[in-house]
């Protein structure tokens, strides 16, 4: 090659060195990220960009713009909308995916909740999309199906393979390159059907704020952020939990509390089919129904329907209490 390759000033830009090195504008990580999701990359430049960012931490202007990259290209129906955007790509390891059964009892309350993850990246974790046959759902591998999902159960779950297969590929790479990449942020950010309130998880608390001043510099409505069980977008019951919130555009932090005081022994073994169990009332797990009404509870005040902890708590106890249990 007798000339520089056109992704080779994106590399530059971010690997430049303690001094020269800095982070990339709104408009050249929208460029870059064409690029990439273009193919028009090669697999060293790939790997070279994605692990500078994760070296220096993605920028709130730099997920901005890879986000607009994606959404420019991948492109869903206009008419195609829900009223909440729910983000699922950690997986679950120590604990069962109970927040799943608070999106589920939103559904069950009108609300219209779109959900979309990954599955696989990350051995040893449960993903949200292996617990939807549990529940006698399954993912949507088009929009067509999105849409006729959310009619019928106001509720639908997408792969990132299906919404775009680029980035599923991506994420797959975590396997070879030994660290996440900053897609695994990238994708929690997309909110493909630009709904008004979007709730995602964080495990590492840096990343909180981080999410936060994306979600506001993409015109996100509500949103919150939730360090939560595993990364996923889940409040422990048993401890205090972070959150950041953009709310009407303006940011702001908070310490939402526990339900429990004492702290709950893990289960031994986990058992997807407790999921279900749970839901139908035939088990008591004082773990998975504290996190479903405190995310649950988290999720109402995003929604507006409750303005402070206690009501919001009040109300998703009452909600789930009366939960029909042979819905799943």
């Amino acid at each position: 090659m007798n000339h520089e390759h056109a992704f080779a000033p994106f590399v530059r830009i971010l690997g430049k060195g303690k001094k020269g090195s800095r982070s990339l504008e709104r408009e050249e990580a929208l460029e870059a990220f064409g690029m990439i999701l273009d193919g028009e990359v090669r697999p060293e430049q790939l790997g070279a960009f994605l692990m500078l960012l994760r070296v220096k931490e993605e920028a709130p202007q730099e997920l901005a713009g890879f986000v607009e990259a994606v959404k420019q290209r991948f492109v869903a129906p206009e008419h195609l909308e829900a009223d909440l955007d729910w983000s699922s790509y950690a997986g679950k390891k120590n604990h069962l995916p109970w927040f799943l059964l608070s999106a589920l009892v939103l559904a069950e309350n009108g609300i219209r909740v779109f959900m979309h993850g990954a599955t696989g990246h990350t051995a040893g974790r449960i993903y949200t999309e292996h617990m939807l046959p549990e529940l006698g759902l399954q993912k949507c591998m088009d929009w067509t199906e999105v849409e006729q999902q959310l009619k019928q159960r106001n509720f639908a779950y997408m792969a990132i393979d299906q919404l775009c297969a680029p980035l599923g590929e991506i994420i797959q790479l975590r396997n070879i390159l030994g660290l996440r990449s900053p897609v695994h942020t990238l994708c929690r950010l997309l909110n493909p059907l630009n709904s008004q309130a979007c709730i995602d998880g964080v495990f590492h608390p840096p990343y909180g704020p981080m999410h936060q001043k994306t979600s506001a510099m993409l015109g996100v409505a509500n949103s919150v952020t939730i360090k939560g069980d595993g990364g996923e977008a889940e409040l422990k019951p048993d401890s205090d939990s972070q959150l950041q919130w953009v709310t009407d555009g303006q940011l702001s932090e908070e310490r939402w509390p526990r339900l429990y005081q004492q702290r709950l022994v893990k289960d031994a073994n986990l058992s997807p089919d407790e999921l279900l169990s749970l839901w139908r009332g035939e088990i008591e797990h004082q773990y998975g129904e504290g996190a479903v009404i405190n995310t649950l509870a988290v999720a109402l005040k995003l929604l507006k329907k409750e303005t402070d902890v206690e009501s919001a708590v009040a109300r998703a106890e009452e909600m789930w209490r009366t939960r029909n249990r042979k819905l799943y």
